[in-house]
């Protein structure tokens, strides 16, 4: 009886371990938990245990690469770098734009806002093939049909005196250009 009693505690023993898990049992469980954890966690959330680095230049009070929170905005980055310039202008940031991990944030002054405007201005221009007549000098005025030097020259010269055309068909108020001429170059100039 006392072998039979000890080979059912062996046996007990064996099987349940003492009611403590082994090493193995204890790490493959831990592993499924840390599965599980980061599976039940939205991407966004598991994104923003992690900080980010975005670099702000331009029309701000400290440039430089700054470290933000994952789930950082530009405005946030704006801040770190201490803030606008009073030059700044910031027209065409979306400051509620959520930062992405090296990321560039340039904040334009109001002068090279104001550049960038007149340079994209004059390339849709350009790319028009239309001659402005308010722009245009002697030389470009003379590719027009109907137009030579002289009429080029009487243009200009009305422009200087009188200002800006404010329609097409105020080329007409030049002297030696009537419905003739203007219905040839109507389609080739713009204001």
């Amino acid at each position: 009886m006392k072998k039979l009693f000890c080979l059912v505690c062996c046996s007990l023993f064996l099987f349940t371990g003492c009611g403590q898990k082994s090493y193995f049992q204890a790490s493959d469980s831990t592993e499924v938990s840390q599965e599980k954890s980061e599976e039940e966690l939205p991407a966004s959330e598991a994104s923003t245990d992690q900080n980010i680095f975005v670099q702000v230049s331009g029309a701000v009070v400290s440039p430089g690469v700054y470290e933000l929170p994952g789930d950082s905005r530009v405005y946030a980055a704006i801040e770190a770098a201490g803030g606008l310039l009073q030059t700044a202008d910031d027209s065409d940031i979306n400051q509620a734009a959520i930062l992405e991990d090296g990321q560039k944030i340039y904040v334009y002054s109001a002068e090279e806002m104001a550049k960038l405007q007149e340079a994209a201005i004059a390339e849709e221009s350009a790319n028009d093939g239309l001659v402005n007549i308010n722009t245009a000098d002697v030389q470009l005025l003379t590719t027009l049909p109907g137009i030579g030097e002289n009429k080029a020259k009487q243009i200009v010269a009305y422009r200087d005196s009188n200002g800006a055309f404010s329609s097409i068909e105020d080329i007409k108020n030049v002297s030696g250009i009537g419905d003739g001429i203007f219905n040839q170059i109507n389609s080739l100039i713009k204001i």
